[in-house]
């Protein structure tokens, strides 16, 4: 699989490139009623482009939209529902800031809808095994974070098994690069998530975060997304919304192991956790 060098990343996306030499924060606008934290909050799309501005005061890089949840056990959303949440978010999201856009989705119908309305990068969980989610990609010129998931979100965390975590996430990560790149997207295009939550015990999380560097040595920008998950409920026996503390300490973590990009709902305290670690990383 091809290198990047790291630590010099450019992520080229269909009209702009994002420096990501240094890490970015990416903040979560989940245009949806059943998101597991923040659902309902954003479903209407202005008060959800009022939250992704405050996001952009607050010290945001990226904005993730999402129109349908990936929870465990959430019901699968229509093409034309799921268009329907979004695509207003986008519009007028890019109608009023420059800011980077990400749109989280499995549907190439939806990909191509959110690249048209402003979006930059397509977040797809499925690691673009949609048909036609490749072709989107390569017409749109897109950047596109591939995700390691095992099973499906409905039930995906019934009985999560693996020979070896990081191993099995690793392989396939390499498996979805590669054939990616077969297909004629660029190497530069290319972010890997190693999908915390997805299909993986709070124990093959917490392996798997140990051993992020050997995903971060495969050269490629790499997202972390734990923020507010039951990887950090489960230890610190906290619901949702006081899950805080142990995210920002996992985003601490993931910056000095090498991400570059770190999803949150927290924005301004992960920001602020970044610039803190990219200090301290100089000495």
């Amino acid at each position: 699989m091809p290198f990047l060098v790291k630590n010099n990343m450019k992520l080229k996306c269909a009209t702009r490139t994002i420096d990501l030499s240094t890490p970015k924060v990416m903040g979560i606008i989940n245009a949806t009623p059943d998101s597991f934290s923040d659902g309902g909050f954003n479903l209407n799309a202005e008060k959800a482009v009022e939250s992704a501005l405050q996001m952009v005061k607050d010290g945001a890089d990226i904005i993730d939209i999402g129109g349908e949840s990936s929870r465990p056990g959430a019901d699968n959303v229509s093409v034309e529902e799921e268009l329907n949440r979004v695509i207003p978010v986008i519009k007028i999201l890019r109608s009023s800031s420059t800011i980077p856009i990400s749109i989280d989705t499995v549907k190439p119908e939806v990909m191509k809808a959110a690249v048209e309305a402003g979006a930059d990068i397509i977040n797809d969980i499925s690691a673009l095994s949609a048909p036609g989610a490749i072709n989107v990609v390569l017409q749109t010129g897109a950047a596109v974070c591939l995700m390691h998931m095992q099973g499906k979100p409905h039930t995906m965390q019934d009985n999560p098994v693996y020979s070896d975590v990081t191993g099995d996430v690793i392989h396939y990560l390499q498996q979805r690069v590669e054939f990616c790149m077969k297909s004629g997207i660029g190497a530069n295009q290319i972010i890997l998530d190693p999908g915390f939550g997805f299909g993986k015990t709070v124990e093959h999380n917490y392996h798997l975060f140990a051993k992020l560097e050997s995903i971060v040595d495969l050269g490629y920008p790499v997202l972390v997304g734990v923020s507010r998950k039951s990887m950090i409920g489960n230890v610190l026996d906290k619901p949702v919304q006081q899950r805080g503390a142990g995210g920002l300490a996992l985003a601490a973590i993931a910056v000095k192991m090498g991400a570059k990009i770190i999803r949150a709902h927290d924005v301004v305290h992960t920001a602020d956790v970044c610039k803190v670690i990219l200090e301290l990383m100089k000495y």
